[in-house]
């Protein structure tokens, strides 16, 4: 398979292979495992040694010991889930182990934030969110709607406040694709039909009384369902919340609804925020139905990359705007962390969540991220800091990193030579190896293990796809230990910080630092590059990726939207006849079967 998504959220959280996980070494001796008991609170002195003293000669945490310690976690588990939970235990420990030999000065805090307020202040300054097209005049009407639908915002833009078409025209369109497409792709959880008709109907009165917002004005987009909207359901894409309705309305949301722009859908995603799969299936990748849309953000990718939709949002923690966008050949904008308030969104990981566009061009993405970035007084990690589109960043001379490839001389790729001519100054760099970066999943882990720690002391585990294993094992991780990983991430971030002062961003075409960003905070533009042909025959996308400075959207932005305008290749879209084709040829086989 090409272009596989080993990169992908669910990939990295969840591969117990020995190969991805195993920290090699020395079996643990028995000082290390009474330590690292000792840290978790587990018993007495005299118990913490007898179990010290059974791990130290068999080398890992034993079923038998995870049962004798459920009742200082809270939980009771089948003997099943104790050797899952003890193989996992066994990992968390060694991941410890080897982050107890980064040296810590006294001087080094935990990459944590504390506000004394439950809620920020208001602010009093909110963002200038004057903003305007690259291109302004507007595209002919297109006169199929299948060319109509897979229009980037910008086109649809201009082709609204002409009123060449209206909000209500485009929404009737979308709406009737999100039906005629949601089976095959399994990308939809909800339709906001009511909703939409309504805010078109006002959309359109609005500009013919030419009370015109701004480009995202009348337009259709689409919500991952961690996204509150009053009235409708916010599932989570999980079966434990599939009936859930949140009355609060997601700082998001209402700032797309004070742009203008119609929410037609409530999009699909992974149970919990994990790959692709929810409680109706898998959602699927548009190019090739036979694989999965990757996750978690499957059906914002799905649908936008369809053109069910004129653009959407999702979500990243750990690879879920990057991993689904590359799938599905969708441009997406992972900003930087506290650049949008997540108030209103599920919560996985609150050090590390981050919210952002899926669009079909990077102009589109900085269209949406003006609308939406900005602090709100209720996420205490969003902040203002200015964004301007377009940038008035020069890109000639412009420093952009690369890594360098051992298969590819400088010379002969292709993606660095459209940037030379460009006029940036290329740089090679190389990404922190000072720090052991995989053990710090203990910060994710344990985040999203206190976020869901109701189900698990109810022992709910349905419709989750992995989480509970990971759930259960996070509640023998020592506070000690938490903290410890978040004073060796302040070292990450600081090498990090190291390195990016020799550039303005860097490409790379594969996302070697997945982990890393999704740890410091940086942003990151994905978008199409180019198409491979799978063993079968099947042509699928592959992307490019830009890094960029905090709060540098702007700039980062800038550079990925000139790459863009030379490459052409987001303008390029499914076969939506064989899409129906290959749902006829299922719904055969069922028949059949």
């Amino acid at each position: 398979m090409t272009d596989s998504h080993n990169d992908s959220e669910e990939n990295v959280l969840n591969d117990t292979s020995e190969s991805n996980t195993r920290t090699r070494g020395p079996l643990m001796n028995r000082r290390k495992v009474l330590a690292a008991l000792a840290g978790t609170g587990i018993g007495t002195l005299a118990f913490q040694r007898a179990l010290a003293a059974q791990a130290s000669k068999k080398g890992s945490i034993s079923s038998e010991m995870i049962q004798q310690s459920e009742w200082i976690a809270g939980i009771e588990l089948s003997e099943e889930d104790r050797k899952a939970t003890a193989k996992t235990v066994s990992r968390a420990v060694r991941g410890a182990r080897q982050l107890d030999k980064v040296k810590l000065e006294n001087s080094i805090p935990p990459a944590l934030h504390f506000q004394p307020l439950a809620k920020t202040p208001a602010e009093t300054t909110p963002p200038d969110r004057t903003i305007r097209l690259l291109e302004s005049s507007a595209p002919k009407l297109p006169q199929s709607e299948e060319k109509l639908a897979f229009l980037p915002v910008t086109e649809l833009a201009a082709l609204v406040k002409s009123r060449q078409i209206s909000s209500m025209q485009l929404t009737k369109l979308y709406l009737k694709r999100l039906k005629k497409y949601r089976s095959v792709l399994k990308c939809v959880v909800t339709l906001t039909e009511e909703l939409a008709l309504k805010q078109a109907a006002h959309a359109d009165r609005e500009i013919a009384a030419g009370r015109y917002r701004g480009p995202l004005h009348g337009i259709p987009w689409g919500a991952k369902d961690l996204v509150a909207y009053p009235g409708y359901k916010t599932t989570w894409g999980a079966t434990p919340f599939k009936d859930q309705e949140l009355e609060m309305k997601a700082t998001v949301a209402q700032r797309l609804d004070n742009a203008g722009a119609v929410l037609v859908a409530k999009l699909s995603m992974g149970a919990l925020a994990m790959g692709d799969k929810w409680f109706e299936g898998m959602t699927r990748n548009p190019w090739n139905p036979k694989q999965g849309s990757s996750g978690s953000s499957a059906g914002p990718a799905s649908a936008t990359a369809a053109g069910l939709v004129g653009f959407s949002l999702g979500s990243e923690t750990l690879g879920s705007i990057v991993s689904p966008s590359r799938r599905c050949g969708t441009t997406g904008l992972r900003p930087t962390f506290g650049r949008v308030s997540r108030y209103g969104c599920m919560a996985l990981s609150w050090s590390m969540d981050k919210i952002g566009p899926l669009t079909r061009s990077v102009e589109d993405c900085a269209l949406v991220f003006n609308a939406i970035h900005g602090a709100d007084g209720l996420d205490m990690t969003a902040q203002n800091r200015p964004f301007q589109w377009p940038s008035s960043r020069n890109l000639r001379g412009m420093k952009v990193g690369f890594f360098n490839d051992k298969k590819k001389k400088v010379e002969n790729r292709a993606e660095l030579k459209v940037l030379k001519d460009f006029g940036v100054k290329l740089v090679p760099i190389e990404l922190p190896t000072k720090i052991p970066v995989f053990p710090l999943i203990t910060i994710l882990n344990v985040e999203s293990a206190t976020a869901f720690e109701e189900i698990t002391r109810k022992g709910i585990t349905e419709g989750l796809n992995t989480w509970p294993n990971t759930f259960r094992s996070a509640r023998f991780v020592s506070a000690v230990d938490y903290v410890r990983a978040n004073r060796v991430r302040t070292l990450l971030m600081e090498e990090m910080e190291k390195m990016m002062e020799q550039v303005d961003c860097y490409v790379q075409t594969t996302p070697r630092d997945l982990f890393i960003t999704n740890l410091t905070g940086h942003p990151t533009v994905v978008m199409p590059n180019g198409f491979r042909k799978r063993k079968d025959g099947v042509k699928t996308p592959f992307s490019i990726l830009f890094t960029g400075q905090l709060y540098g959207e702007a700039d980062l932005l800038s550079l990925s939207n000139a790459y863009q305008q030379v490459t052409g290749e987001n303008l390029k879209h499914p076969d939506m006849k064989k899409l129906l084709e290959y749902e006829k040829e299922m719904n055969q086989k069922k028949k059949d079967t």
